[in-house]
């Protein structure tokens, strides 16, 4: 089981965007140089997180991007979501009713989706000073 590169650096924009706890935008060039990842890679990234209404973007010499008025209630699933969209991890390639591996799939990733809906981004953020 494995999560894209793109879920990851999402995730960690939006962990750098609550620890900043500031109301000044972040621009694309200092979250790409924290991340060491493209600029072009990450703005689209950006995108996905914008559209999802997760962040705001604003333009202009002083623009990037800041989080959301109730970015606190945020759950890792919220933006996992928001860049791999809601299907299941598992496809059964039998496709019959009542399927037992199937059924256990399923059981297992609603137990880890309902992980990541408990944990909330703003229960981290006050941690990354020390990571970091």
């Amino acid at each position: 089981m494995k999560y894209s590169k793109a879920t990851n650096y999402a995730l960690h924009t939006m962990l750098f965007l609550a620890a900043s706890n500031s109301d000044k935008p972040v621009g694309v060039q200092q979250l790409s140089k924290w991340q060491n990842v493209s600029p072009t890679y990450l703005s689209k990234i950006l995108t996905k997180l914008t559209k999802e209404g997760m962040i705001h973007s604003s333009s202009g010499a002083h623009g990037g991007y800041t989080l959301q008025e109730k970015w606190e209630d945020l759950t890792f699933l919220d933006i996992i979501q928001a860049i791999e969209g809601t299907t299941s991890l598992f496809d059964c390639c039998h496709h019959k009713q009542g399927c037992l591996i199937q059924e256990t799939m399923i059981t297992a990733e609603g137990q880890m989706e309902e992980v990541l809906k408990n944990r909330k981004l703003s229960s981290i953020a006050g941690k990354i000073s020390m990571m970091h």
